[in-house]
């Protein structure tokens, strides 16, 4: 059976506008729970004719105040980072149901239509970078279901709403301290995933600031990571194994720098006196490591509840912000060379009792 298919689907909004009446009163015609007259009833219905309205089941309930249904579809489940985010998103979808599909990576257009997450069982979409490809999110938005990306932008041609963290900015600060500060000049760079937009950010932060020092971009200095711990200590052990020599890693997540610890440990190299190594995320055991990483905080519970809100405006009125960018934070530890926050010496401030570090 072919699935039908409804370009710019239109929207509670688009009919309340027709009918010159209020969102609210739409509901009520459509939902039957308040009076309305005849004549504001038929101007309703008439443009909900005229425009090919077809009410979410979802939609209809939010409208209602009571729990809508919204669909997440993520590349895989499990780990730090995608527990903080579903905590962000269940924080702002409040009593609203969520279904989970891990998708691996979907990446043709055919695929979109047999996701078990549609139309059908889910007034919108959260989908998460690295999930589904530009073809897929394609059909899916021509089908006229509400969606919101998270770490990724919106493809070409498409007017999706997108969540995602300062990452160019934030990679150049931190990799900017250990030039300024410590003096690095051969700094290696763990990269994430290839097809993962954050990664692809981080890295051009990384080299924006090689760049606003004159150091030399280097390829051999870049290797993979993959937002993987195991990863990270292959790929640092045969650095190693290969005399590469450099004075500083960045890691492009908090996984990967622990593996570059845990291989750097291995080989006899000291963190920092030999290696100075940052991250990005601060991951809560971040502060917990043999020494404490510095690292770049990125609010991650709070992008999952920045994608869900903006998500349940989108299916009550058709409307919500485009882009939505999150700031963040330089925490400065000890593996990058800083003295220990309790002296605070070495950072550019002091950080205040029992913080989990300093915030440049």
């Amino acid at each position: 059976m072919e699935n039908s298919v409804q370009p710019n689907r239109a929207t509670i909004s688009d009919v309340a506008q027709r009918a010159a009446v209020s969102t609210a009163t739409v509901s009520r015609v459509i939902n039957k729970t308040g009076p309305v007259s005849e004549a504001t009833a038929g101007r309703v219905w008439q443009a909900i004719e005229a425009l090919n309205y077809v009410p979410h089941g979802g939609a209809r309930e939010l409208a209602g105040g009571k729990s809508t249904t919204l669909g997440l579809i993520l590349p895989g489940a499990g780990g730090y980072f995608f527990n903080e985010t579903l905590k962000g998103i269940e924080s702002a979808a409040g009593a609203n149901d969520l279904l989970i599909y891990a998708a691996g990576s979907l990446a043709d257009e055919r695929q979109a239509f047999y996701l078990p997450l549609n139309e059908h069982n889910s007034a919108g979409l959260l989908i998460f970078a690295g999930s589904l490809g530009d073809d897929a999110l394609a059909a899916l938005a021509e089908r006229g279901l509400p969606i919101v990306l998270l770490h990724r932008s919106a493809p070409d041609g498409l007017d999706l709403p997108s969540v995602t963290f300062e990452n160019v900015a934030g990679a150049r600060e931190i990799v900017e301290h250990l030039i300024t500060v410590h003096g690095c000049r051969r700094i290696a760079f763990l990269a994430g995933p290839p097809n993962h937009e954050d990664a692809l950010l981080r890295e051009s932060g990384y080299r924006q600031a090689l760049a606003a020092h004159d150091i030399a971009f280097e390829h051999n200095l870049i290797g993979v990571g993959g937002f993987n711990d195991q990863v990270a200590e292959t790929t640092v052990s045969r650095w190693l194994e290969q005399g590469l020599n450099f004075d500083a890693i960045f890691a492009a997540d908090d996984a990967s720098a622990m593996g570059a610890l845990t291989a750097l440990r291995k080989a006899g190299r000291r963190v920092p006196e030999d290696v100075a190594l940052v991250g990005f995320d601060d991951a809560p055991l971040s502060r917990h490591l043999s020494p404490p990483l510095t690292t770049m905080r990125a609010p991650i519970a709070a992008a999952g509840a920045a994608a869900a809100s903006p998500l349940l405006r989108l299916i009550d009125t058709g409307m919500t912000e485009t882009v939505t960018t999150l700031p963040t934070q330089l925490i400065i530890r000890r593996s990058c060379g800083c003295q220990s926050e309790q002296q605070g010496v070495g950072a550019r401030r002091e950080a205040p009792p029992q913080d989990k570090g300093k915030i440049c």
